[in-house]
């Protein structure tokens, strides 16, 4: 087992990869064979694809707050004039349509958390075929973005509630960062930098949920989140790396979230939740709601 991403690193060196350490890892902590932890992912695997399918073909939330915003990046990508790379724009695509989704009460799988789910789906949704990932490459993807977020998890947060929104979604974010490193064929030290580089971007930002809903601003956190998590692999592949260690970084993120106010950690009391219009949305929300 291994308790830090300095760890994570130096043991994976005896595995044929860090998803075969997470691999091993799961099957000591839960019991289970070999197969039957890689047949859970598989599982998991197929209800991301399902979400991502399901929230570009267009979807509308319970509330009405969002909806159809998977499809209109769709429209835009297949018209061929944008600014940003087409992969990216992919992973941003995907991961509102998954966000999407999860605000219509429909299947996701919460990676970390259901509010931060679109990042790491969305961004190998995009990713697949670009490298030509196998059904076992994805699987591995996901197993690597476990074995990060477990360090992250065990070390601060992964809860909005606890450590803001830097928790939710940054942590997603490097997970998914970290995990692109690895397909691209990067070592278990660059995929370390690039947790780095993403969680100390996203540093501070807050959980300010409009009406307490995991719908604004949150879908389109997923969808920022996943950006960056291409533009931190990039730059750890390159061989830029973090000034401040990973493990560091992760202890200055979870101590940000103790001392980050309560009002910007999931209880719709300050931020974007406070503005005018969230206050006009959450009154008409309620509203309906009691009728």
């Amino acid at each position: 087992m291994f308790y830090t991403i300095e760890d994570l690193v130096l043991q994976s060196k005896n595995y044929a990869s860090i998803a075969e350490m997470m691999i091993a890892v799961e099957c000591e902590n839960s019991g289970r064979t070999r197969e039957q932890v890689i047949a859970l992912m598989d599982k998991n695997l197929t209800v991301m694809e399902q979400s991502v399918a399901e929230g570009v073909a267009g979807v509308t939330s319970v509330t009405g707050l969002t909806g159809g915003d998977a499809t209109r990046m769709n429209d835009y990508i297949q018209a061929g004039d944008f600014l940003s790379g087409e992969t990216i724009l992919q992973a941003v695509q995907n991961a509102i349509a998954v966000n999407e989704v999860n605000a219509k009460m429909g299947l996701i799988c919460a990676t970390p958390t259901a509010g931060s789910a679109g990042v790491v789906s969305g961004v190998l949704m995009a990713v697949r075929d670009r490298l030509q990932l196998s059904r076992s490459q994805q699987i591995d993807f996901l197993f690597t973005a476990g074995a990060f977020g477990l360090v992250i998890a065990n070390n601060a947060s992964i809860s909005g509630a606890e450590g803001g929104c830097q928790a939710e979604v940054g942590s997603a974010s490097a997970m998914a960062a970290a995990a692109l490193v690895c397909a691209k064929g990067g070592s278990g030290h660059q995929a370390a930098q690039a947790v780095a580089i993403t969680l100390k971007n996203m540093m501070g930002l807050i959980c300010d949920p409009v009406a307490g809903l995991v719908e604004v601003p949150c879908v389109k956190r997923n969808a920022l989140g996943s950006s960056q998590a291409f533009i931190s692999a990039d730059m750890a592949l390159a061989g830029i790396e973090s000034v401040i260690p990973p493990d560091e970084v992760v202890h200055a993120m979870y101590q940000v979230g103790r001392q980050m106010p309560s009002i910007f950690k999931e209880t719709a009391e300050g931020g974007l939740a406070t503005t005018p219009t969230a206050q006009r949305l959450q009154a008409q929300i309620l509203d309906a709601a009691e009728r």
